[in-house]
């Protein structure tokens, strides 16, 4: 068995060639990717229906998790392996780069835990943050 399926069979997923390849479009990016972007990329291959029932499955089951980074269009990423369709552990900062717009996981920098005042419960918390992605400022 090859690593796509180790992957879709741990996350408890049918295989499909849709899954498969949507999943390796995603370990072969290191920023994260928009569904219209997953659109161009398999051309008339698949609807914009399967790739959207796709990639909700994979948030269902915590392989990737969706970012709204502020652009306008909703972004998703490979989530760490500690994510599972109960809860995701996806704590940490997402950089938008102003240069290139790609969006990246920064996972070595972590969202410290909040205290909200009694009666408060959070659900989600999104940071991000914008500047110039390790690639760009190479270029400049």
């Amino acid at each position: 068995m090859n690593k796509l399926h180790q992957i879709i069979h741990a996350y408890g997923l049918r295989k499909t060639k849709c899954r498969t390849d949507v999943l390796s479009l995603f370990l072969a990016n290191k920023h994260a990717l928009t569904h219209a972007t997953i659109e161009q990329q398999f051309g008339d291959l698949y609807d914009r229906v399967t790739l959207y029932r796709t990639l909700h499955s994979f948030e269902e089951k915590g392989l990737l998790h969706s970012i709204n980074d502020g652009s306008g269009a909703v972004k998703y990423a490979l989530c760490k392996e500690a994510c599972n369709q109960h809860q995701h552990h996806d704590n940490h900062i997402h950089f938008s780069c102003t240069a290139c717009g790609q969006t990246f996981c920064i996972n070595e920098v972590h969202i410290p835990t909040l205290r909200m005042p009694a009666g408060y419960q959070v659900k989600e918390l999104h940071f991000s943050a914008q500047g110039i992605c390790n690639s760009c400022s190479r270029v400049s």
